[in-house]
């Protein structure tokens, strides 16, 4: 331990200001002792590990980069129960002296509500924010273990992993003319409040000092103070992780129960599959009897030594001609034997109302306005639903999104007539007519800016992500860079000009010197180097303040 202190402890130059913090230099040593937890988990060597979690949580590095995940996240104008804000370069800066283990004491959570799809409210408990930066810090050395322990088919909540892999799992474990017809459809009730406090005490390989003043730290709602007696609050950094290693561990039961075995000398294969996004499951299985009298009896146990059950309203069993719903997507195995994903009814509905309600909203504002408003949100919907059978869907949403835009340009002139509002809003477009689209001047030249047609967003097959990669691992580091690569290229519209772009300047942004990954909103810009005009990528923001109106395409996150 003493040799790993010597050559790893923090002795870094800490700047005097939060510009002067070298990011990327923060960001190596990080991944660094990362990878070295990882491979100290790998070989078993758990003193190693808390060593190495020990050295990375009292590193100027790793509390830098925590200060600077809270502050830049969609929470940061978010304040905790001390209405504490860290807005400026200065109180970031004081923030990192300020993330030290020794007197620690965390403040109760704010408790607020949200409303459920089905009516309910779901409390969640808001941190402050030297709270949320320290659980952001311990996260840095609890993520590679859990990522070297968890289970290979869970995809919520976790690096490099979403719902699309999830859903090309089901895909992988369902399609086939042989495999399971049964599928139990399962759901936690309440799993983050109800997990046993002393269970993560007991199985979480972290400091528990600092975990216990987690978990016992209360709430205040009305002005009141109540204690925490089991779970772990919804609206914590660290509180998915917790919950996600609370569930490993299902699909090892499974696995090693259901294995494909002799009986009467002849092979029998149970076709026992998990497919697991945070607390929402499915287990396939080649009859409703196992499933239901020996799978779901197996999974209750499992559950009720971590102090969870499952959701008597969610859970259910369903055979795969009928389709279950699963993260939005409908997965139904129809008569010719073909297995059909799709956009949900449900999913559908919501996009509509979400459609009327910017309309609703908005009804005298400009034309560009609105369709800068729309835009964002037809995108996003249709990259997260470009993966599975969804070219009839979307000509529907496209056909009601047009009847909408339809009802609100005739509604802002009761006095012309359909033939002059048609001309005025809608206009012919590359080859496509009938396009709602805003006339405006760029470089002189007369343009239009169309509405985003769902219709024209390629449908393609997603290559899912291997599972035994784990982000963390230094030998899975140049797949990764590769994967990023190609999901970079598979949401650009001009391909070979992002892949001219990459072999030459790579996927560093030229003004912050941060990669570019699918996951952050980027774009194409055009930048003056010597006198030679260069195209380069740029995060969306950095591309905004230093480059002028010369930007060219721009792209949103891939959903996950």
């Amino acid at each position: 331990m003493d040799e790993i202190k010597k050559s790893c402890a923090p002795a870094d130059h800490k700047p005097d200001q939060w510009e002067n913090i070298n990011w990327n230099k923060c960001q190596a040593k990080v991944r660094k002792l990362q990878a070295r937890i990882v491979k100290a988990q790998k070989e078993g060597k758990q003193g190693k590990v808390k060593s190495l979690q020990w050295i990375l949580t009292h590193s100027f590095a790793a509390k830098a980069l925590a200060v600077k995940r809270v502050t830049s996240n969609k929470g940061k104008h978010t304040s905790g129960v001390d209405n504490v804000q860290w807005s400026t370069p200065l109180s970031k800066l004081n923030a990192i002296k300020q993330l030290n283990r020794r007197g620690y004491v965390p403040q109760p959570l704010k408790r607020v509500h949200i409303k459920k799809k089905n009516g309910k409210l779901r409390p969640l408990g808001i941190p402050t924010m030297k709270d949320r930066a320290m659980q952001a810090l311990y996260l840095f050395a609890l993520d590679p273990v859990s990522e070297t322990t968890g289970d290979n088919h869970s995809y919520g909540f976790r690096k490099e992993r979403g719902t699309r892999d999830a859903i090309e799992q089901c895909f992988i474990a369902l399609s086939r003319s042989d495999a399971a017809q049964w599928v139990l459809e399962g759901d936690i009730k309440g799993c983050f409040d109800h997990i046993n406090h002393e269970w993560l005490e007991n199985n979480i390989p972290m400091d528990k000092t600092i975990l216990r003043k987690w978990l016992k730290s209360g709430f205040i709602l009305d002005k009141q103070l109540f204690p925490t007696e089991e779970g772990t609050p919804q609206g914590g950094i660290i509180s998915p992780t917790l919950a996600n290693m609370t569930l490993d561990g299902i699909q090892k039961i499974l696995s090693e129960k259901f294995k494909i075995r002799k009986i009467k000398g002849k092979m029998y294969n149970p076709k026992v599959n998990l497919v697991r996004y945070a607390d929402d499951f499915i287990i396939t299985a080649e009859s409703k009897e196992l499933l239901e009298q020996e799978i779901t009896p197996l999974i209750k146990e499992f559950l009720k030594d971590r102090g969870l059950t499952l959701s008597e309203e969610k859970t259910k069993i369903t055979h795969i001609n009928e389709g279950f719903d699963f993260l939005g997507f409908n997965i139904r195995k129809y008569n010719n034997g073909t297995l059909i994903i799709k956009p949900s009814k449900d999913s559908q509905k919501k996009f509509q109302e979400k459609i009327r309600e910017v309309m609703n909203a908005n009804k005298s504002i400009p034309q560009l306005s609105l369709i800068r408003l729309l835009n964002p949100i037809i995108t996003g919907w249709g990259n997260y639903y470009q993966h599975c059978s969804a070219a009839k869907v979307f000509q529907k949403m496209d056909f009601h999104i047009y009847q909408k835009l339809l009802q609100w340009s005739l509604r802002r002139h009761p006095a012309k007539g359909k033939e002059w509002v048609v001309n005025k809003y809608f206009h012919n477009h590359k080859g496509r007519s009938w396009v709602f689209a805003s006339p405006f001047t760029r470089k002189g030249k007369s343009d239009l800016y169309p509405i985003q047609w769902l219709s024209s967003i390629k449908i393609t097959r997603y290559a899912k992500v291997k599972q035994d990669a784990n982000p963390y691992d230094a030998q899975w580091k140049e797949y990764f860079e590769e994967r990023e690569n190609r999901l970079l290229l598979n949401s650009a519209k001009s391909k070979r000009t992002i892949r001219f772009i990459l072999e030459k300047h790579g996927r560093i942004c030229p003004f912050c010197k941060q990669k570019i990954s699918s996951h952050t909103s980027w774009r194409v810009a055009e930048r003056n180097i010597f006198g030679e005009t260069v195209r380069v990528l740029a995060h969306l923001y950095c591309g905004r303040m230093n480059v002028s109106s010369l930007n060219l395409e721009e792209y949103e996150p891939v959903s996950n």
